[in-house]
C-alpha cells in the first residue's frame, strides 16, 4: 500500500493543529502538496499528510548503494519495492514503523534497510538473511506454543531500534551490505540441503520466501521464526515468507520489539501464529533513552495481536538502573492483566552486560524474584524468569488450579510434559496456549 492508496482523511483530521511542522518535513511535502491540490485533493488531505511527516527519525543522508553495488543487489533479487509508504514528490516517507523515515533520493532509512531511488522506496533486506539456525521454540522464548518442537529461525541485518543493551548488535546495527556479498557465483539455498555452509557461502547465499518454507519443511520444523534482529526492519521479506510458510501449512513466529504502524501490523499479523513481544519497560522516557523508541506503539501492538487471535508471550529484560523499579514493574503487570488478561505469559529476563552497557552489573537474582512475585500479585498466572540457570521453578508452568507442575524445563529443553489436549493431566484445568 503506497502513495494515494495510503491517505486517511480521518487520521488527517485528528492530526490537524497538533504542533509546528519541521522545516525538513515542509520541504519534503511542498511539491507533493501542490501536486495533490492540483489533482483535486482537499487542503485537509494535504495538511493531514503534512502533519504525519513531522519529526521523522534520524536517517543516513546520501548513503544508498550506487553504481555496481546497486546493480549487483538488483541482479541477486535482494531488492524489492517497499510497501506502506507515501510518495512526496521525489521524496518518500516510510510508514512501516513509527520512525516514519522521510527520505530524499539517495537517502537510507533509520533501520538501514530502506532507500529512496529516484522517488521509489526499496528494501535492501529481501531474500538475503545474514544468519539462520534451527532452535528450540523455547529459546524465543515461547513456553505455551508447540512445546518441545524446533523452529527454523532467520534474520537479516537492520533494526528499527538502537537498544543500548542489544544482544545481537553485530547484525541489528549493520547495513545489509555489511553482512552480504553480491559478488561472485550466486548460491540459492533449497532442498536437498548441503551438509555445511562456509562463512563465504553464507555471505552470498540467497534464501527466497518459497525456499525458506521448503528448507523449514525439509528440516522437520513445524514453524519459521523471524528473529535475532527485528522482522519489522525486513518487513516485506517477513510477510512474503509468512505467506509461503502458510502455503506449506507451517506456523509463523515473529520475535519483535513491537514498534510497527497499525496498517502494516494488521497485514503481517494476519499471517502470524505466535509472537514474542519484547516489552522493554513501562516508562516512555526510559524507552527513549534505552531503546530510542516509544512505549505507546508497543502497547498498541500487543492489543492488536490479541484482537487478531495471535498467541502472544511477553518478555521484559530487567536492566539495572533502567527497568528494575518495582513500582514500574507492578504498573506494567497490572496493565497486562487488565488489558490482555491474567493468562498472558510474562517472562522476566536477566540482563548481562552487553553492547553499550558493559559498565552495568548483571541483574540481581533477588530483583527478578521480586518482579515475578509482583506480577503474580497483580493477577498474572504464568510468570517466568529467564537467563538464570538452576533457579528452581523459574521456567516451570504451574497449573493455577491444583498448583502442580504441568511443564518442566531445563534451559531450553522440555523435561516433563503433563498435558492432555491442553489440559492439566492431574485436575483437567485448561492451560492456555497452542499445544498441537
Amino acid at each position: 500500500m503506497r502513495t494515494t492508496e495510503y491517505q486517511d482523511q480521518e487520521s488527517g483530521r485528528k492530526r490537524l493543529g497538533g504542533g509546528v511542522v519541521s522545516r525538513r518535513a515542509a520541504i519534503g511535502l511542498g511539491v507533493a502538496g501542490v501536486a495533490g491540490l492540483a489533482g483535486g485533493a482537499s487542503l485537509l488531505d494535504w495538511l493531514g499528510q503534512w502533519r504525519q511527516a513531522e519529526a521523522p527519525a534520524d536517517i543516513f543522508k546520501g548513503d544508498a548503494p550506487k553504481g555496481e553495488l546497486w546493480e549487483l543487489w538488483q541482479r541477486r533479487g535482494w531488492v524489492k519495492e517497499g510497501t506502506h509508504y507515501l510518495k512526496l514528490g521525489r521524496n518518500v516517507q516510510c510508514k512501516v514503523c513509527p520512525n516514519n523515515c522521510l527520505l530524499s533520493p539517495g537517502d537510507r532509512s533509520h533501520c538501514r534497510n530502506r532507500i529512496n531511488v529516484e522517488g521509489t522506496l526499496y528494501t535492501l533486506a529481501y531474500a538475503n538473511p545474514c544468519t539462520f539456525h534451527v532452535d528450540p521454540v523455547e529459546k524465543k522464548p515461547l513456553f505455551h506454543f508447540l512445546p518441545g518442537t524446533r523452529t527454523f529461525s532467520l534474520a537479516t541485518a537492520g533494526c528499527v531500534f538502537r537498544c543500548l543493551n542489544c544482544q545481537n548488535w553485530e547484525i541489528s546495527q549493520k547495513k545489509p551490505e555489511e553482512t552480504k556479498d553480491p559478488g561472485g557465483e550466486e548460491l540459492r539455498l533449497r532442498p536437498p540441503l548441503p551438509a555445511t555452509l562456509t562463512a563465504r557461502q553464507m555471505a552470498r547465499l540467497s534464501l527466497f520466501p518459497e525456499d525458506a518454507a521448503a528448507v523449514a519443511a525439509a528440516l522437520n520444523c513445524p514453524s519459521i521464526s523471524y528473529t535475532y534482529s527485528e522482522p519489522t526492519a525486513f518487513y516485506e521479506y517477513t510477510l512474503d515468507t509468512c505467506k509461503a510458510a502458510r502455503a506449506r501449512k507451517l506456523k509463523n513466529i515473529v520475535v519483535t520489539c513491537g514498534s510497527i504502524e497499525d496498517r502494516p501490523a494488521r497485514e503481517l499479523y494476519a499471517c502470524v501464529d505466535a509472537a514474542h513481544v519484547d516489552l522493554k519497560g513501562f516508562d516512555d522516557e526510559v524507552y527513549q533513552k534505552l531503546n530510542s523508541g516509544r512505549l505507546e506503539p508497543i502497547l498498541r501492538t500487543l492489543t492488536t495481536l490479541k484482537e487478531l487471535g495471535v498467541w502472544v508471550e511477553i518478555i521484559n529484560l530487567v536492566v539495572p538502573t533502567y527497568t528494575d523499579r518495582l513500582d514500574t514493574i507492578r504498573r506494567m503487570s497490572a496493565w497486562i492483566a487488565r488489558r490482555l488478561g491474567p493468562d498472558q505469559p510474562l517472562h522476566f529476563s536477566r540482563f548481562h552486560p552487553q553492547h553499550k552497557l558493559t559498565h552495568l552489573p548483571p541483574t540481581p537474582v533477588e530483583t527478578l524474584v521480586k518482579a515475578r512475585d509482583a506480577a503474580r500479585a497483580e493477577g498474572l498466572r504464568y510468570v517466568y524468569i529467564g537467563n538464570v540457570p538452576g533457579l528452581e521453578g523459574a521456567q516451570t508452568t504451574w497449573c493455577p488450579n491444583c498448583k502442580k507442575a504441568v511443564i518442566e524445563r531445563d534451559i531450553f529443553a522440555v523435561t516433563a510434559l503433563h498435558l492432555d489436549s491442553g489440559r492439566c493431566r492431574f485436575c483437567g484445568e485448561v492451560i492456555p496456549g497452542v499445544w498441537s
